[in-house]
């Protein structure tokens, strides 16, 4: 008979205690029993093993007794020291305490591994696992969700300032480094680079070897330059380098010789030998007492054609100081 009872406790009641009338445990439910794994419970007196502290501190049997049908709050002496609530009933010279995590149920779940399982059917605590896996499992979705959302926005983002063909940044790149380091108040250089001859390599053997020239070119031009440093693509043949923090005539034209030197040397494609070199002029953000981007560009852009005029394969500095040409355009000096 005692073991029908204990079978239909288990079943109904999980959780509970059957006390003997002396206060005595005869028998816990299976899920009370996952909380002690490592100790044996039958046999041991109730109020050794767990305190209770509400409705008031309770000492003895006689007291619970008086409390039955009271809600009860009490703890486990030993640690993990989880609270509980609970609820005495008698049953005949008996006592039979059923316990619950209450708002604890979270807590209790997780450190004790607990499942669905582990709970009456009819216990709403099975119903908040369910909330609480498909909430987990929604907001896990939703997560996930977002890291993609950030992921294709950055790619989009990385898209929209990178060449394609190059994997230098682009002109829309080039205005937003240039905005932010004049913004800054960093003295910075613009450097103007354009391929001398490419139009022939095109011309001559396709535009798969011109797009192959392209990339040779960009490897070299980011070799060449710092991480700090930005090189751009801003045309078919036209490159733009910004060089953060540095206004050195010195290092740069060592920069801009070293460049146009590699620049010179043949770039195989298939069967055939590619030549071109380059052209370059600079701008400095010292010359100005506000740079202004649109304006270095422009003297960037005249100092390369001076480069030209003065037969390719050359860099000079743009001087603001120096009379106009006479045909138009902006006077360049080296």
């Amino acid at each position: 008979m005692a073991e029908r009872f204990n079978s239909s406790l288990d079943i109904l009641c999980p959780m509970h205690v059957r006390l003997s009338a002396s206060g005595h445990i005869l028998h816990v439910g299976p899920t009370l029993a996952k909380l002690r794994p490592g100790r044996a419970l039958v046999g041991e007196r109730f109020l050794e093993v767990f305190r209770i502290e509400r409705p008031r501190v309770l000492t003895s049997v006689e007291e619970l007794r008086r409390a039955v049908g009271s809600k009860l709050h009490l703890e486990f002496r030993d640690p993990p020291r989880s609270g509980l609530k609970g609820v005495a009933a008698h049953a005949g010279e008996e006592l039979v305490v059923n316990l619950s995590f209450g708002i604890n149920i979270l807590d209790g779940v997780e450190q004790f591994s607990l499942t669905s399982g582990d709970f009456a059917s009819t216990d709403l605590t099975v119903e908040m696992l369910y909330l609480i896996e498909a909430k987990t499992a929604a907001m896990e979705a939703m997560r996930d969700m977002s890291l993609r959302m950030q992921g294709a926005k950055i790619a989009a983002e990385e898209q929209a300032y990178t060449d394609t063909l190059t994997g230098l940044k682009n002109r829309r790149a080039m205005d937003h480094v240039l905005d932010r380091m004049i913004r800054l108040g960093h003295e910075f250089a613009v450097m103007h680079l354009d391929l001398d001859y490419f139009k022939t390599v095109n011309d001559t053997f396709g535009h798969a070897a011109g797009d192959h020239v392209l990339q040779q070119v960009a490897r070299i031009l980011v070799d060449e330059t710092r991480d700090d440093d930005t090189v751009a693509r801003v045309g078919g043949d036209e490159f733009v380098l910004i060089f953060d923090r540095l206004a050195d005539r010195g290092r740069l034209e060592s920069i801009a010789q070293r460049m146009i030197s590699r620049l010179e040397k043949p770039i195989r494609y298939q069967d055939n030998i590619c030549r071109i070199s380059a052209s370059a002029g600079t701008a400095l953000s010292s010359f100005y007492d506000v740079p202004d981007a649109a304006q270095m560009l422009d003297d960037a852009d005249a100092a390369l054609y001076m480069s030209k005029r003065r037969g390719r394969a050359q860099h000079c500095f743009f001087d603001p100081g120096l009379p106009d040409l006479g045909d138009g355009s902006t006077t360049a000096a080296e």
